[in-house]
């Protein structure tokens, strides 16, 4: 796939998550920020096959994709992408982790969506959209573009629908929080990426046009 390809791709999802972002936020909004038939399903689901066991392993990755985890997490990303030499990269993932975490947490306090009462983690009024979620998508979706690996995307879809999972098995989330949050980190992921990459794109295309090109004269030899 072209390059040109490849942001139009970005592009164009980024454009969509958006729209569904909006969408799943109007019904929420339409139905009084109440739970969903399907969160009151799932929520029921995940309370059935709750256990011991299964808390503990769902909170690895709360732990892991709390503030202090993505913090450590993030910063040894970017600074392997620095180490390999991949600074536009490293500054494109920087951008997108705070742009996602700041727009989510304005949202999510603005919203004020209140979680389940059987909560194990957080009972704060922030629910929608799931912060773990987005930040999660955000790196994956920034990491599986620039690096262009499938076996990213695997690994990386596998850890966000892990996220997704961890945070309705510990009631911290009702199901149209996390896919929010999903939908919130593709679309800032994909958006801060291609522009990312417009940037560059200009600022490559005036360095090309200042850099003066040799005089045919001062290149040839004397014989």
């Amino acid at each position: 796939m072209s390059d040109a390809a490849r942001r139009n791709a970005a592009l164009l999802t980024g454009i969509s998550a958006v729209v569904a972002f909006v969408a799943l936020r109007s019904i929420v909004a339409i139905g009084g920020h109440e739970p969903l038939a399907i969160d009151v399903w799932w929520h029921d689901v995940m309370a059935a096959a709750s256990s011991d066991v299964g808390i503990v392993i769902a909170w690895v990755p709360a732990v892991v994709g709390g503030t202090l985890g993505m913090i450590l997490v993030g910063v040894a990303l970017i600074v392997l992408l620095l180490r390999r030499d991949r600074r536009g990269d490293a500054a494109t993932l920087a951008i997108a982790m705070i742009a996602v975490v700041s727009l989510g947490a304005t949202m999510a306090a603005v919203i004020g969506r209140t979680r389940p009462e059987d909560s194990l983690a957080e009972s704060m009024a922030t629910s929608f959209p799931s912060g773990h979620t987005a930040v999660a998508t955000t790196v994956v979706v920034v990491l599986g573009i620039a690096l262009r690996r499938r076996l990213v995307w695997v690994l990386g879809a596998i850890w966000v629908i892990t996220m997704m999972w961890s945070r309705t098995y510990l009631a911290a989330h009702w199901l149209s929080d996390v896919i929010a949050g999903m939908l919130e980190g593709i679309a800032v992921a994909t958006l801060v990426w291609v522009c990312a990459e417009a940037a560059r794109d200009r600022r490559a295309a005036h360095l090309s046009a200042t850099t003066p090109f040799p005089h045919p004269d001062e290149s040839a030899t004397t014989p």
